[in-house]
């Protein structure tokens, strides 16, 4: 009886058992047999493929990127193939325009994009098309090309700027020794401080001087990296039967999102119990169309992405390049002490407008070092480029602004040097076209939050640079990158950070 009892209780869990492993097997093996049927080139025995799969491009360049830039550099169309990605790489801004503006419908996101990224921005605007693309913008445009919108933004920044980032500056400037600051990590918290404060009217106060650690912040990096390492395998099968069994990178990810989730979740929750309906961050707009709250959720990671990210990488570079070239930072000061005056601090959007050096100099810095290195869409029919390059249904097309901006044909015989001057006409800005500069994208998907994130950097940079001096930590380098969907200087970027008027006054004393 005992026995009959047991085998009742034990076999069906054994039987269970072998079934669940007979399955994991046969999905193994299924993605094991798509793989190499859609993919029959993942054995491409070309230089470019090789090179890609050996990783033996790492001998002579820091970066990826740098290693597409000489490839697309040597390229008569500068378009190049990489087979085993099943990817076109183009820095022709002619094909560009094709794939942004002129045929835009053939290229959109795509089904295989979206499922690399779907993980972590779900239905979000950067990971969509159609219908859901078109609702998100919609609104996004709405409220960010408002002049209110913009006027709340300016306003955010400002108390960002004056209560925190100078106050902990000042903290580092006044010490009796040097210490070192990253300014990258800095820039990241001042940036998500912005963002959820104008984007969903909360604030995670991730810039006190104490620097506290947000564990939202940590989780929503992970999952960046991880997600953009998935775009990057020449074997896409080994990522999905990783996340199928839950193991490794796969199962590191799964949890960074469960807890993005969580929290995003608690952000929605804590703007509903606010109240909505008057307040003028973007969430609250959003929440008045959509109660799905996973939707809500991948909105939110949305903007996090474009507002945070972005801006933190943008503004690493430009005082990367700033510290190495003080002519440009002497020429940042004189401008602001005619605009705004050499005692004043910045007041309006107007006299934000008025700085067109400093604008020719954050445009000239995105151009050597662009936030969003390079953006990949996918052809839904067989194509051709205006270069005559062939695609075919299915394959992923990438455009390269990182490699764009390194292009002689393009920017002349100086365009490795940082020259804010090229974009200025009689002292005025003068726009380039955006299909030779898409750092903003182009065409139908051009960057609606623009305007606002020119008036965080351009606020940050006259800030810091009329009260503080920076100085590199590290000796003059060329930055490396880690992987992400946005750039990400490898160890971030150490400085040393000195008052201006205390070292006017210690080289004063000194003198007498």
């Amino acid at each position: 009886m005992e026995s009959t009892q047991f085998s009742c209780f034990i076999v069906p869990k054994f039987q269970a058992f072998c079934f669940l492993v007979f399955s994991l097997a046969m999905a193994f093996v299924f993605l094991i047999l798509k793989y190499f049927v859609m993919r029959p080139r993942v054995w491409c025995k070309c230089v470019i493929c090789q090179a890609y799969v050996s990783s033996s491009w790492s001998v002579k360049f820091k970066n990826l990127c740098d290693w597409y830039t000489y490839l697309l550099q040597d390229s008569p169309s500068q378009t190049i193939h990489v087979h085993v990605l099943g990817n076109i790489i183009t820095a022709n801004p002619e094909n560009v325009e094709y794939i942004l503006k002129t045929r835009f419908e053939n290229y959109p996101k795509g089904k295989p994009f979206s499922t690399i990224l779907g993980d972590f921005l779900g239905r979000g605007i950067f990971n969509v098309d159609g219908d859901l693309w078109k609702f998100q913008r919609k609104m996004a445009s709405l409220e960010l090309c408002r002049i209110s919108m913009r006027s709340y933004a300016f306003d955010v920044v400002q108390h960002e700027i004056e209560n925190r980032l100078i106050p902990l500056f000042s903290s580092f400037a006044a010490g009796k020794e040097d210490r070192v600051l990253d300014f990258q990590d800095v820039f990241r918290r001042f940036s998500f401080d912005c963002i959820c404060r104008v984007s969903f009217g909360l604030d995670p106060r991730c810039l006190e001087i104490s620097l506290p650690l947000s564990e939202f912040a940590v989780c929503f990096d992970l999952a960046s990296r991880l997600s953009a390492e998935r775009a990057m395998t020449a074997a896409p099968v080994t990522w999905k039967v990783k996340r199928m069994l839950n193991i490794g990178s796969e199962k590191e990810l799964r949890k960074a999102i469960q807890m993005i989730n969580l929290l995003a979740k608690e952000v929605i929750r804590q703007r509903r119990k606010l109240g909505f309906s008057e307040h003028k961050d973007l969430l609250s707009r959003f929440m008045g169309s959509v109660t799905d709250e996973t939707y809500l959720r991948d909105i939110i990671i949305s903007f996090l992405l474009a507002g945070r990210d972005t801006v933190a990488s943008t503004l690493t570079s430009f005082f990367w390049l700033v510290a190495n070239h003080p002519e440009v930072e002497a020429a940042i000061q004189r401008e602001a002490d005619r605009v705004v005056g050499p005692k004043e601090k910045l007041t309006s959007l107007e006299q934000l407008r008025e700085l067109q050096y400093l604008h020719a100099a954050i445009f000239e810095s995105m151009r050597l070092y662009p936030p969003v290195q390079f953006d990949s869409k996918f052809c839904l029919e067989d194509d051709i480029f205006p270069d005559g390059t062939a695609v075919k249904k299915g394959t992923r097309v990438t455009y390269h602004p990182y490699a764009m901006g390194r292009m002689e044909n393009i920017w002349g015989s100086d365009c490795l040097e940082f020259k804010p001057e090229r974009w200025l006409r009689d002292g005025v800005f003068f726009q380039e076209n955006p299909f030779k500069y898409p750092v903003f994208q182009a065409g139908l998907r051009v960057c609606l939050g623009k305007d606002m994130a020119l008036v965080e950097l351009k606020s940050v940079a006259i800030s810091l640079l009329r009260d503080f001096h920076i100085v590199l930590a590290e000796a003059h380098q060329s930055p490396r990158f880690s992987p992400g969907l946005t750039a990400t200087f490898h160890g971030g970027l150490p400085v040393l950070v000195r008052g201006k008027k205390s070292s006017a006054s210690t080289e004063s004393t000194a003198a007498q």
